[in-house]
C-alpha cells in the first residue's frame, strides 16, 4: 500500500494527519499487531515530525503545504514528511541533557528511539524529507 496526504502547515490539522495515518495502518495491520501500543508509538513520532515542520520549517510561510507519504510493505512502514523550509543541519544537533532542562531538542532523540531508522535529506527538488522507518512485526497477543 502506498498513499499520501497534502495538508496545510497548521497545528489544527494534526488530528487529521494522525487519523489518516493510523486509519490507513489499522485497516491494513489492525488484526496482526498489538495495535494500541504501535499506534501510540506512531502518533508520538508523527506529532513530533509534523509539528516541527509547522513550527520551524514553515514558521514564516504557513501557506506552504506539508506532504506526508506512507508506504507499507508486508509489515514494514516507511513514513516521509516533506517540507519547503530552509532545512536543518543535523551536524549542529546536540542531544539535550535533561538535567539542564532545555526547552527543545528532544524531537530527534524521540524519533530515533521509537523508529528503526530515521533519515533526513536536505533540498531534494526544493524540499526536505524526513524519512521514518519501522517494522510492525510484533505479533498480536
Amino acid at each position: 500500500m502506498r498513499t499520501e496526504l497534502h495538508v496545510p502547515s497548521d497545528l489544527r490539522f494534526l488530528t487529521i494527519v494522525e487519523n489518516w495515518l493510523l486509519g490507513c495502518l489499522e485497516m491494513e495491520l489492525g488484526d496482526h499487531i498489538e495495535w494500541p501500543r504501535q499506534s501510540n508509538r506512531l502518533r508520538l513520532v508523527l506529532a513530533e515530525a509534523y509539528s516541527n515542520v509547522v513550527r520551524h520549517a514553515h514558521r514564516d510561510q504557513p501557506n506552504l503545504p506539508v506532504l506526508v507519504r506512507l508506504e507499507l510493505k508486508e509489515r514494514d512502514i516507511a513514513l516521509e514528511v516533506w517540507d519547503h523550509g530552509k532545512g536543518y543541519d543535523l551536524s549542529t544537533y546536540m542531544a539535550p541533557v535533561p538535567e539542564q532542562m532545555p526547552d527543545g531538542g528532544y524531537g530527534w532523540l524521540i524519533m530515533n528511539r521509537l523508529m528503526d531508522r530515521v533519515e533526513y535529506s536536505l533540498q531534494i527538488d526544493g524540499r526536505n524529507c524526513l524519512k521514518l522507518e519501522a517494522s510492525m512485526s510484533e505479533q498480536k497477543v
